[in-house]
């Protein structure tokens, strides 16, 4: 019941209406901004919201200390928490990121298909995947075909799949190459305002450029109301 109280304090649930659903099972989503906006913490906040269902998650970093990564969910937890008065958090936590997987990649040797294949050997190994999320994604080492076996297993297996990278421009463009945007059910780009850190849904299926109406806070990073 507690981790259903907290799924439903999410702040994916603003974006989920400001969306009209989100993303959905079997489909990709795209996060994009300039270094130092917050794509990780958003994307962890996707992370959670698959953890706080009781679903399996992989989250994919290209940092080697995991450490890091730990750190931005028990963050992230914390502030979802705060919203509910939650007496044993603690041993709510561990439970809830029990069911998170962790892997690193390094850039020098790094392409999706690897990824792809380790998540089937997770499959294979036991493991029903719902969700994945992929830090540091480099447009300019991606190829489609990489993209495209990424598309193919989160249809197969019928997991959400969110990645993040770094674009310096604010339009849909800017934020994923025009051959493999068609790959992506969302894009969603944080963009530097004069109040804050605004979360622009640049694509959310065959919508584009819609008013969200949403921001980051600035103190937690979370999805918040602008």
């Amino acid at each position: 019941m507690e981790k259903q109280d907290l799924y439903e304090k999410s702040p994916v649930r603003l974006f989920d209406t400001a969306t009209d659903g989100g993303l959905k099972a079997g489909e990709l989503g795209l996060v994009t901004s300039k270094k130092g906006l917050g794509k990780t913490s958003v994307l962890v906040q996707f992370g959670m919201d698959t953890l706080l269902q009781d679903k399996q998650l992989v989250h994919v970093t290209f940092d080697l200390h995991s450490s890091n990564v730990i750190f931005w969910y028990d963050a992230i937890f914390s502030e979802i928490s705060k919203k509910k008065n939650i007496g044993n958090s603690t041993e709510l936590k561990g439970e809830v990121v029990s069911k998170r997987t962790i892997l690193n990649f390094s850039l020098d040797n790094f392409n999706l298909s690897k990824v792809v294949n380790t998540l089937n050997a997770l499959k294979a190994g036991g493991i029903a995947v719902s969700g994945v999320v992929m830090d540091g994604i480099d447009f300019a080492k991606v190829t489609e075909g990489d993209v495209n076996a990424v598309a193919q297993y989160a249809a197969a297996e019928k997991v959400t799949v969110w990645a993040a990278a770094t674009a310096e421009g604010n339009t849909l463009s800017d934020s994923v190459p025009e051959s493999l945007e068609k790959y992506f059910s969302a894009v969603i780009h944080l963009n530097q305002k004069n109040d804050g850190v605004g979360v622009d849904v640049l694509k959310i299926h065959d919508k584009k450029n819609v008013a969200s109406g949403l921001k980051l806070d600035a103190k937690t990073l979370l999805i918040t109301k602008a």
